[in-house]
């Protein structure tokens, strides 16, 4: 092996033909021969080039509708050949094999045609055979062979034989190999979830994760911490797919937040409410509905207006003017929607730290996916929660009913503490939170903290009580005990909405009928640790 290898033939097979024809062309003029298949070699003879087909080089035609055509030693050993082994450049002079230099090969759009929803068998034929083993077989011997697998590295691979004179360096080789590995393990992992979903395997005997490179992050949670943003293709609306208007780049954090803001807001449908969530690390610190954006902000707002300062501002309808402006009234990290009208991003505009996100909708909260929380020597691989909670789920258990306007509360503040971390307590009024007890080991602290947090707000805004007083109150998991219960109440909580199942349930069942409360169960928990 050598450093500098001067390539001579470079085998191209691509299914996207972006730049194909530029790339060939730069090529050709460098004296590099090129062989082609298919589809790539009639637009590259269309537009010109001087082209062999890969069925002239192996003697075999194209077969199976392209099934077959490039799995031949006459490719393989031109790609695997060590050029400084005596006995493998004999064998290539006695069968007639030819040095490959560089592979440029993208694989079947298989990504594509599962983000498009396709079926069964169209999936099965967008699974490529020969690409991988090309790719594999090039990257192995990039001592002396170069592969190239992502578009973007095509500007790469002319300035780096213009940089040495017709020839690539074996640091290049061996990053473009590594590059390529990725790829074929990120295409592996695509077709191997895929059909464990597709056969129904939730638990298959292996699970890879992959992902592409969207950004380089300045830093982590902490500036000491790596770090960088990787997508996994699908077309989900939110933070990976948002298109950024201004400000600078989002950081890790604000990435996290703003996923965990979006998410939450997606639980309001905009058809028949605005909706604001306003998220401070990971957890809201205000969510409200209104007939308007705006209402809906400074409702959320004045939820926890100490919190918001710095949050991440998430909308379930387009960003105006009016909701703009009143956002920008305190310093906010990220504000996210489905869309922004002209007016709104120019007051924006002004304000330069500030980033813009728009995505093409909302992500549907019954969409089936799965999280994936690394833990030392493994990882955590389940279900997204996407369990849902309707009016005609929920019992209830005690002597009084929720009336039609506590039950509206009593949902809503169920939907916002599913995306508390536990223990969450929420308490909720005329469909806006007014106090979030977060994260917290035991259910009576959340509850106690959420109800300080009201009191100080009722001090702030000039109120004569908190709003927790008539409020709703949602509990994630059930109350163990009826403690947690009676903290609600003293916060003035009169109707409360939680899981059941507690061996105790009956005792806090009294507990609330004895306290006046109306209660209803859900019967299903949301842990979100």
């Amino acid at each position: 092996m050598t450093d500098l290898v001067a390539p001579r033939r470079a085998l191209i097979s691509v299914s996207d033909k972006t730049g194909l024809v530029d790339l060939a062309r730069a090529l050709h003029e460098r004296g590099v021969e090129l062989l082609s298949t298919g589809g790539t070699s009639a637009m590259l003879r269309k537009a010109g080039m001087p082209v062999k087909d890969v069925s002239d080089v192996t003697g075999f035609p194209e077969m199976m509708d392209g099934r077959v055509k490039t799995l031949h030693p006459r490719v393989h050993g031109g790609l695997l050949a060590l050029r400084d082994n005596a006995e493998h450049m004999a064998a290539m002079e006695e069968h007639g094999i030819g040095q490959i230099d560089i592979l440029i090969v993208n694989l079947y759009p298989f990504e594509a045609a599962l983000a498009r929803g396709a079926d069964y068998d169209e999936m099965i034929e967008n699974i490529d055979i020969g690409g991988p083993a090309m790719i594999r077989a090039a990257a192995k011997n990039h001592g002396f062979v170069t592969t190239v697998v992502d578009v973007e590295d095509y500007a790469a691979l002319l300035s780096e034989l213009d940089a040495h004179d017709g020839k690539t360096s074996y640091a290049f080789r061996q990053k473009m190999a590594q590059i390529a590995y990725a790829r074929t393990g990120a295409y592996d992992a695509a077709v191997s979830s895929w059909m464990a979903q597709a056969i129904g395997e939730t638990a298959p005997r292996r699970r890879v994760v992959a992902g592409k490179l969207a950004q380089t992050l300045r830093y982590g949670e902490n500036p000491h911490q790596d770090a960088a943003f990787y997508v996994d293709g699908t077309n989900r609306p939110g933070v990976a797919t948002a298109k950024q208007h201004q400000g600078k780049e989002l950081s890790y954090n604000n990435i996290n937040d703003t996923d965990a803001a979006f998410e939450l807001v997606a639980e309001f449908d905009p058809a028949e409410t605005a909706a604001v969530a306003i998220i401070k690390h990971a957890n809201p610190c205000g969510v409200a509905k209104g007939k308007t954006l705006l209402e809906a902000y400074q409702k959320a707002f004045d939820c926890d207006r100490t919190s918001a300062f710095g949050g991440i501002v998430a909308l379930n309808q387009p960003l105006d003017a009016e909701t703009a402006k009143a956002i920008t009234e305190i310093f906010t990290e990220v504000v996210i929607a489905p869309g922004a009208s002209d007016e709104a991003k120019e007051i924006f505009a002004s304000k330069k730290n500030l980033r813009l996100l728009t995505t093409e909708g909302l992500p549907s909260v019954l969409d089936r996916s799965l999280t994936v929380r690394q833990v030392a020597g493994g990882m955590l691989v389940q279900d997204k929660d996407a369990g849902f909670v309707g009016m005609d789920d929920l019992k209830v258990v005690t002597k009084k009913a929720p009336t039609a306007e506590q039950m509206d509360d009593l949902l809503f503040a169920w939907k916002v503490g599913k995306h508390v971390k536990s223990n969450a307590i929420v308490y909720v009024r005329d469909g806006a939170t007014v106090g979030v007890g977060a994260g917290q080991m035991s259910r009576v602290d959340s509850a106690l903290i959420a109800a300080k947090k009201a009191e100080r707000m009722a001090d702030v805004l000039g109120l004569p009580q908190p709003l927790t007083i008539g409020s709703a109150v949602a509990s994630d998991a059930f109350f163990p005990f009826p403690d947690g219960l009676m903290e609600a109440a003293a916060a003035g909580a009169t109707c409360v909405i939680q899981p059941g199942g507690s061996m105790r349930d009956a005792e806090v069942i009294a507990a609330a009928d004895e306290a006046g409360l109306a209660m209803v169960f859900t019967g299903m928990r949301h842990f979100r640790h």
